[in-house]
């Protein structure tokens, strides 16, 4: 029984001279067709074509003689390295790794890519990589048939971007293609690719780079914290934040709503953006929405001010809602019971919301409860206190009301 595999990355340059022992000495080689037609593969050797890895992981390790597995790339980078070394294979891994496919992209575009984001596209995942490259001012995407730049393009409408996009790297056949996004899906494009996703806030030159590997330089905010005062996304002190948006309930709604990468965000009645940036912060796509047309552009300086990127649609809840790609989280910052119902009929995760009464709070409870979500509602008062003479400078009293997806529901 086999309890040793060799894993050989390859790009289209010629294999290694370590590459070449550990293959010609191979009575089983696993791969894809293109590199079961490797000259190097023995013509004696016995050959499995790729295709669920966890099944050849377990003929691999029911195989007597020495196994080879051929995979493009690194493969110990989003590759078949995590699959095979898994314990019930019992299997011990060697690497011969390669130049992965997104080092290959971004040395064909003349790009550093410390600071890209790096995401896989298949069907499952398409919508959440998408999410990303809106958020996200450089992003690398590892396509799959079905989730390839067609698909990335047809998802970000309404968003511009430009695509890097790289087909059949380290082949004859290879070829690099820039274009902006709304161009993408005009296209037919070959497997394998790789796009390179860029553009929005954050996209200019930064003298020294940044330290962390999958975030662009200056990121996050040097701004530190988050349920920030208005004048920290440069309104000017006194600019009081709209009805529902003090400091302390935005800190409750964001808390609930829990926004990360891969999301998106639907902030319905942004007033001021000051949410909608802080979400944005997190990671998260964010789309926000207000019918007031300096409302939108108070968002979008408060985006721009926080180096955040978010989309900023101007309409009137819930009809601007049919047109939005589907959320995960929900904030609404007025509208009602009716907005509420439209938001739960997308079924997103958590949908919070604040009323200032408690009938306004049961009826948007009732309007969750109907459409499949967990109901929370808590008081919160809060007073806000002028620290040079310790007097109370303002109170407010709001219901905060949010809901979680019950998964069960119809």
């Amino acid at each position: 029984m086999a309890d040793r595999v060799t894993v050989i990355g390859w790009d289209g340059s010629p294999l290694t001279a370590a590459a070449r022992s550990a293959l010609s000495a191979a009575t089983l080689v696993a791969g894809a067709a293109h590199h079961l037609a490797l000259p190097e593969v023995p013509a004696g050797a016995e050959r499995i074509r790729l295709g669920s890895v966890g099944l050849a992981a377990r003929r691999i390790a029911g195989h007597r003689g020495s196994a080879v597995v051929l995979a493009d790339g690194d493969p110990g980078f989003f590759g078949v390295v995590r699959t095979l070394r898994a314990p019930e294979h019992g299997l011990e891994v060697e690497v011969v790794p390669a130049v992965s496919s997104v080092a290959t992209a971004f040395a064909r575009a003349g790009m550093p890519w410390d600071d890209a984001q790096i995401v896989v596209a298949h069907r499952r995942t398409l919508r959440r990589a998408v999410n990303v490259c809106r958020a996200h001012p450089k992003v690398a995407v590892l396509t799959s048939p079905g989730a390839g730049p067609a698909e990335l393009a047809l998802l970000l409408e309404g968003v511009h971007r430009t695509f890097v996009i790289c087909e059949e790297l380290g082949t004859d056949r290879e070829q690099v293609t820039v274009l902006t996004s709304d161009k993408a899906a005009d296209h037919a494009w070959r497997d394998p690719n790789v796009v390179i996703v860029i553009g929005g806030a954050g996209t200019a030159a930064v003298q020294g780079g940044g330290w962390i590997a999958g975030h662009e330089p200056g990121y996050p905010s040097a701004v530190r914290g988050w349920a920030l005062p208005s004048q920290a996304y440069g309104h000017a002190y006194g600019e009081g934040p709209g009805e529902g948006e003090s400091v302390q309930l935005r800190a409750a709604q964001l808390a609930r709503l829990g926004p990360r990468i891969g999301d998106l965000v639907w902030d319905i009645g942004s007033g001021s953006g000051a949410l909608a940036a802080e979400a944005a912060r997190f990671g998260a796509a964010v789309i926000a929405v207000d019918v007031d047309a300096d409302a939108c552009a108070r968002t979008d300086a408060t985006a721009r001010h926080a180096g955040a990127q978010l989309q900023v649609v101007q309409g009137r809840a819930p009809h601007v809602l049919e047109r939005l790609p589907e959320p995960d989280v929900v904030r609404i910052g007025g509208g009602g019971v009716p907005v509420v119902t439209a938001c739960a009929d997308r079924r997103p995760q958590r949908i919070v919301t604040h009323a200032s009464t408690r009938d306004e709070a049961e009826a948007i409870g009732a309007a969750l409860a109907a459409g499949g979500y967990e109901v929370e509602c808590a008081l919160l008062q809060c007073v806000d206190m002028d620290t040079t003479a310790w007097a109370e400078r303002e109170r407010s009293v709001v219901f905060l009301v949010s809901g979680r997806r019950v998964e069960s529901a119809p």
